[in-house]
């Protein structure tokens, strides 16, 4: 495949409709909402069908949205976060969006063997669970769970805000140092009350990111799960040589 084009050069006739709706969608600009359906089946030559699969595909990589009753708009580019120690919120600000979140979760739990063990506690120990959807200039991107020793951090509760950035409540109201964290990224679908909090389809691909973060001395600071639409969010991160 070079571009899209199989080598034997038959290039499937929505493909084609959907590389002419890219072409469109770069002259209306994003915001922007698209001909009907009709005129733009009318336009390109084709049938509804053929139109629909190719307006489907764009929809799924982020590029258009559908919105009922209204039409479909195009869409910003997806924002891009760094695989680093940059907190969510930072990396969110640094495309020019407003990071924000929504509480949906606060407890004390027991950890199970596989949670005490990434935090480097005992099972049965106390940790502190906050869930929070994760916002970027009033859209919701995605789903954030937190779990903390809760020995560890007894005092957490009276000096954050679950509406700001915890990473930057540990840092500069704690004191904690974050040194490295160890991160791995899978898609998966939605759970149905996953993609409700988020305000997604559950048929669209998301993006799980596992982290679990380390103190300059080794030990566990957190484990964290989230979860973000890969239409709205992508990751990126830079490569060396290894010594």
């Amino acid at each position: 495949m070079r571009a899209g084009i199989p080598e034997d050069g038959r290039v499937p006739r929505y493909y084609a409709v959907k590389t002419q709706l890219l072409e469109l969608t770069g002259k209306l600009g994003e915001g922007a909402v698209l001909p009907s359906e009709r005129e733009l089946a009318e336009r390109f030559g084709v049938a509804r069908m053929t139109l629909r699969q190719a307006v489907s595909e764009l929809v799924l990589e982020g590029k258009l949205q559908r919105r009922h009753g209204s039409g479909t708009y195009i869409m910003p580019p997806k924002l891009v976060q760094p695989l680093s120690l940059v907190s969510l919120s930072e990396g969110i600000r640094r495309q020019g969006a407003t990071p924000s979140r929504k509480l949906v979760t606060l407890e004390h739990l027991p950890a199970d063997p596989t949670l005490a063990a990434d935090l480097n506690i005992e099972p049965g120990d106390l940790v502190l669970h906050i869930e929070r959807t994760v916002e970027a200039t009033g859209q919701h991107v995605g789903l954030e769970s937190t779990y903390l020793a809760a020995a560890r951090f007894p005092s957490l509760l009276d000096v954050f805000d679950p509406a700001t950035s915890l990473h930057s409540c540990l840092a500069n109201r704690l004191g904690v140092v974050f040194a490295e964290a160890e991160e791995r990224v899978e898609t998966v679908l939605a759970t149905p009350r996953e993609a409700k909090l988020i305000g997604t389809n559950p048929a669209l691909p998301m993006l799980l990111l596992h982290r679990r973060s380390l103190d300059p001395d080794g030990v566990p600071i957190e484990r964290v799960r989230s979860l973000f639409r890969g239409d709205r969010f992508s990751f990126s991160t830079r490569l060396r040589p290894e010594d």
